[in-house]
């Protein structure tokens, strides 16, 4: 059984952050309780969607392009025959670049062919869900670990390569250089096993 979320294990996470690092303790006296869990997606295949159109873009472009990306579908839902349905000149209007739309349709492709088993991902190792997510084109390991986030709501994950998470780190560090992903991981020992409670809450404090 994976270790994942639910609320009362949030309040547990917030606990053993505060107690074992006091620079996360101070940053939860600030932004209050983590909404993590009130931010699980879902829908899988739109979870993976969201991901791939969020890669190496701000929170507010994101937002927008994503917004527009949903508009051109029935109810704001895409699905594997929908995204491939639409043409590249519609996914260009939104603002997605050609990359990402050769990655939704590769995505949805894999879906519908069964080289990617959504519903099995439920069940698989943090590892082995990162895996079988990159096997798909223009998903890397960041958006694997957003899907092990915020939908499959995996409690000990900690995305490194994540600008957010590498600049709240080191604002709040107080670190002089730009943290190395060893260090990165060295700070977070103390979070272990809620990372993603801990990754949620530098996030926020962003904000």
């Amino acid at each position: 059984m994976q270790d994942v979320l639910t609320a009362r294990k949030i309040r547990l996470a917030e606990d053993h952050l505060r107690t074992n690092d006091p620079v996360m303790a101070s940053i939860i006296s600030e932004i209050g309780r983590c909404g993590l869990v009130r931010s699980k997606r879902e829908d899988p295949f739109i979870a993976i969607v969201e991901a791939i159109i969020w890669q190496q873009l701000s929170g507010k472009a994101a937002r927008t392009i994503y917004q527009r990306f949903l508009k051109i579908f029935p109810n704001g839902r895409p699905t594997p025959a929908t995204i491939l349905a639409t043409s590249d000149e519609a996914m260009r209007a939104a603002g997605l670049s050609r990359g990402k739309t050769a990655y939704l349709r590769d995505l949805s492709t894999k879906v519908l062919d069964g080289t990617v088993h959504l519903e099995s991902l439920e069940t698989m190792s943090n590892d082995d869900v990162v895996a079988a997510m990159t096997r798909v084109k223009g998903i890397g390991r960041w958006s694997a670990e957003m899907f092990l986030m915020f939908r499959l709501q995996r409690a000990d994950v900690l995305p490194v390569g994540d600008l957010g998470i590498v600049k709240a780190i080191q604002r709040h560090y107080r670190l002089r250089k730009t943290p190395t992903a060893e260090r990165m991981l060295k700070i977070a020992e103390s979070w272990r096993p809620y990372r993603s409670v801990a990754s949620w809450y530098l996030w926020a404090s962003l904000d």
